[in-house]
């Protein structure tokens, strides 16, 4: 490969504080008013109500130019495979969510049908989802618990649940709070709240996704192994679960037990054949209908149910609901649950997206997503359906097939022929969380990459697990920004020195060949300056400087009344000897003048101390009222010394001034663009003000034809070093 050409270049230019940088830039102090910018908002025009309504309803955009010749078989074929798989796992969530599995269905279909209109992904799949479903069956649970069904049955003597009247007060609650959190998405679309996303991170997500998983696994337990454990909820519910089925699994009916591990095997080792034939598949096999058709026409054909005691689901009705507005009695008991649910629905459906967006060029409008999902959820009440969210195993299907539409209204106008056993769909799911399961393994990589990252993944793997997946996420938000908090509290300080031969300037602890430049103490902080860290960021200044300000302080003081003292002692002289001695030249002006330049002498600070303190404040991105403050406090305690400051951002600058920073002695003089013109300024400057210099800074750099620039060296007129 030919090397590059380096080209050097030259720039000459005079020291420059902000004022002068003001002045050369011609700075603009033109401000929009508030109200004008609300009369531009309003105003609509036809270019901007046309892209509005575009951008509103995507599908507007995107379908006049859809291309059926180059798109619509691998549509079809991808339509037909993510639609197979919608019906396995919308009866299995259905489970989760404690509904009928009729339930699931519909929750596959008319919510995918709103998104198919107004969502902004190409490639996501929503519908159904673990996660969401095991949150919505804790809600449906609690306010309709099995307890408040029980019946006599005069025929066994014995209580039992009234299944049909608890199912149908589990579908009112699952679309209320559905409905609600719909709401909740659009109103924070509207209002352009998709910014919240940010406070999920990664890690929290992973680690929350994943200790949602334990509690699906440990809510099918029971459909495992045969038993009926008692429901628990609130914190630790997932501990007395666990320890309750353990006590049971000696009643476990062993039918169940092998029809649950032989489709577990059957399910992994198909799709595992799916995983190593991927690409000679045209469409992968669609492993979790052939399973439930499989376990149909064995219980058919065997009796299952009937001989070995393997429960099944009941009849699948075919057919349509018509549309029934959720019991507003409802909301008061679920609107924490349905925030909820708002919020990790958004997170996990955005967070997939912008994946798949950034690796095929396109953008995903995360406000429209709100409003997108927030409209699914809330039609999909009205229609009985539970929230929903992207499945990562149906998005990978149909972004492997290059689809964008799914086919399920078949699968519900003919599923009243399925026979569907609960310990299958069990198994659709435990094999389904695998993904879920296997990020654990982020454990390991977090701990080498950032340990930071890795506590925020434990705590909320561990908050999610004791608290439940609804009381877990808050405290594992709140966890979050605690280490946010504790980041910017507790910053790395230290003192900056020059790269030999350039205007570079890197921690001295960090580097062999980086010089502190003599007299002067360049500061750094690696977080901004705010109330948190405000008392920190002077005590830490103090120690690295090592200027004693207390003692300095003490010092002046002493001088202060030592001056006043003895100034009162020479006036009571002087009096006294005028009184004698009228028409003799007093000299006690003098000898006053004598005395206190005799004690200013002896206020002045000790030469060991720098002539100046640069505060490096580029990572600074803000000022709260206790940050200006405190370099208000800085600048007036350390007033010996000159205190420069040095700014890259113009918000920190419009901060300093809205706080009263500036004043007749501290003025933008003191204020530079960078280190280099902040220390030629202090070299030049021996009085330690901040005067007018016109000393020269000369750059050679190097680059390259791609324009990428990299600084060699530096020219300079320093009056102690030779450059």
């Amino acid at each position: 490969m030919e090397e590059r050409r380096r080209v050097g270049y030259c720039v000459h230019r005079e020291v420059l504080d902000e004022g002068k940088v003001d002045q050369m830039a011609e700075k603009s102090d033109v401000r929009v008013p508030f109200s004008e910018k609300i009369r531009e908002s309003l105003r609509c025009s036809g270019p901007k109500l046309k892209s509005c309504m575009l951008s509103s309803v995507p599908v507007l955009s995107w379908l006049p130019r859809y291309s059926l010749r180059d798109n619509a078989i691998g549509d079809l074929i991808s339509g037909i495979s993510v639609g197979i798989m919608h019906l396995p796992q919308g009866m299995a969530y259905a489970l989760l969510a404690a509904v009928p599995p009729v339930f699931g269905l519909y929750s596959s279909f008319y919510p995918i049908l709103i998104y198919f209109i107004f969502g902004s992904s190409k490639h996501i799949s929503v519908g159904t989802y673990a996660v969401m479903s095991v949150m919505i069956g804790g809600v449906t649970e609690r306010l309709a618990p099995d307890t408040n069904f029980m019946m006599y049955d005069n025929a066994t003597n014995q209580s039992m649940v009234n299944v049909l009247a608890r199912d149908t007060e589990r579908v009112k609650v699952a679309a209320a709070v559905t409905f609600l959190s719909g709401l909740f998405q659009m109103l924070l679309g509207l209002v352009k709240f998709g910014f919240v996303v940010t406070y999920l991170s990664e890690p929290l997500v992973r680690g929350y996704t994943t200790g949602a998983a334990i509690h699906v696994i440990v809510s099918q337990l029971k459909y495992t192994f045969g038993i009926s454990p008692k429901r628990h909820s609130g914190p630790f519910a997932l501990i007395f679960t666990v320890i309750e089925v353990c006590y049971l699994v000696p009643e476990t009916n062993i039918g169940t037990l092998v029809v649950s591990l032989v489709s577990i095997i059957g399910l992994v080792m198909v799709k595992e054949l799916n995983t190593y034939l991927g690409k000679k598949l045209p469409v992968p096999i669609p492993v979790e209908l052939l399973g439930i058709i499989i376990a149909t026409v064995v219980s058919w054909q065997v009796n299952l149910e009937g001989k070995y005691g393997v429960e099944v689901v009941g009849e699948i009705p075919s057919g349509l609901q018509p549309p029934v507005m959720p019991t507003a009695s409802l909301f008061g008991q679920v609107i924490g649950d349905a925030f909820a649910l708002s919020v990790v629905g958004y997170g996990i459906a955005i967070s997939l997206g912008r994946i798949f967006a950034l690796k095929y060029g396109y953008k995903v409008d995360s406000n429209q997503e709100l409003i997108a999902l927030g409209l699914s959820n809330t039609i999909g009440g009205v229609f009985q359906c539970f929230a929903i969210s992207c499945s990562m195993s149906r998005t990978m299907v149909q972004e492997s097939t290059g689809g964008k539409t799914q086919v399920v209204l078949c699968v519900i106008v003919i599923g009243g022929c399925l026979s569907v056993h609960q310990a299958v769909l069990a198994a659709i799911i435990y094999v389904n969380l695998q993904g879920m399961m296997k990020q654990f393994m982020d454990i390991p990589t977090l701990w080498k990459s950032n340990k930071v990252d890795m506590l925020v993944w434990v705590a909320t793997l561990i908050l999610t697990v004791l608290f439940n997946p609804d009381i877990g996420l808050a405290a594992s938000i709140a966890f979050s920004m605690l280490t946010v908090i504790f980041r910017t509290q507790l910053p790395k300080y230290s003192l900056l020195g020059q790269v030999p031969e350039t205007d570079i300037y890197r921690p001295v602890e960090n580097y062999n060949q980086v010089n502190e430049i003599p007299g002067v103490v360049i500061f750094h902080s690696s977080a901004t300056l705010y109330f948190a860290n405000a008392e920190m960021y002077q005590d830490a200044l103090a120690e690295k400087s090592g200027i004693d300000i207390t003692k300095l302080i003490s010092q002046k003081k002493k001088a202060e009344a030592k001056r006043l003292r003895k100034e009162k002692k020479e006036a009571r002289k002087a009096k006294k000897d005028a009184k004698k001695n009228e028409g003799e030249p007093d000299s006690s002006e003098n000898e006053v003048e004598k005395g206190v330049a005799t004690v200013e002498e002896g206020s002045k600070p000790d030469s060991t101390l720098p002539r100046a303190i640069i505060l490096e404040l580029s990572p600074v991105n803000f000022l709260d009222t206790v940050g200006v403050k405190t370099l208000r406090n800085v600048s007036r305690l350390y007033a010996l010394i000159s205190i420069l400051l040095n700014l890259l951002t113009s918000g920190v600058i419009e901060n300093l001034e809205s706080g009263g920073f500036f004043s007749e002695k501290v003025s933008k003089a003191c204020l530079f663009s960078s280190i280099h013109d902040a220390v030629l300024h202090c070299q030049t400057d021996r009085g330690g003000g901040c005067v007018e210099t016109g000393s020269a800074i000369n750059f050679t750099r190097s680059s390259s034809q791609t324009n990428k620039l990299s600084l060699l060296t530096l020219c300079a007129g320093w009056p102690q070093t030779s450059m």
